[in-house]
């Protein structure tokens, strides 16, 4: 079974149509689960802190990750090796929380769903990374988790770490205001009524 869907998640003309259209489907989605479901805006401000916990994860990750260039074993990445996969299950799973009924429902299934997205994608990338860098991301893979963080940096590793540079050729303000903005519209529909 579990080949089945990690064949799934791994099939490419699946995966190149829902990275095309994926902002319509969102938006679909979350206006669907929105519309059966309904709305709690009293959780608002937990789910919005939830959302931007997972925001300021990804922002990190934009001002450290010196993609395909430099092994990344600075900020979050001395941490636990995605980061950034993290901070988009933060991200999603603060706006779960909005729902009204059958949120623990929909949290499983999104963590489950999420779970083999994640970890089918991180395969692919970490077969690159053993290519690009070698016995140096080796040695990072065997001292970094993927997705469980370590309590302390990586012996290589500097936790406090931040590279405007990066940041900004990794188009991390477009996606702080992307996220700001869904969150600037799910608010105005929650309290306008």
């Amino acid at each position: 079974m579990f080949e089945s869907i990690n064949a799934l998640f791994n099939n490419v003309a699946l995966r190149k149509f829902l990275v095309r259209y994926r902002i319509v489907l969102g938006i679909a989605l979350v206006v669907l689960l929105f519309w059966q479901l309904g709305w709690r805006a009293e959780n608002f401000w937990l789910a919005f802190a939830v959302s931007m916990v997972g925001e300021f994860i990804q922002l990190w990750c934009f001002a450290s990750l010196d993609k395909n260039s430099t092994l990344a074993f600075r900020g979050p990445y001395s941490l636990v090796r995605n980061p950034m996969y993290l901070g988009r299950y933060f991200i999603i799973l603060g706006m779960l929380l909005l729902l009204d009924s059958g949120r623990l429902a929909v949290i499983i299934v999104y963590t489950v769903l999420y779970w083999f997205y994640m970890t089918n994608r991180v395969k692919r990338e970490e077969a690159l990374l053993k290519e690009v860098f070698g016995q140096s991301y080796a040695d990072y893979c065997a001292e970094v988790r993927p997705f469980l963080p370590r309590l302390t940096p990586c012996s290589n590793g500097t936790l406090a770490f931040w590279d405007s540079r990066l940041f900004r050729n990794c188009h991390g303000s477009r996606n702080l205001i992307a996220t700001l903005v869904v969150w600037g519209l799910i608010a105005l529909l929650l309290f306008s009524y």
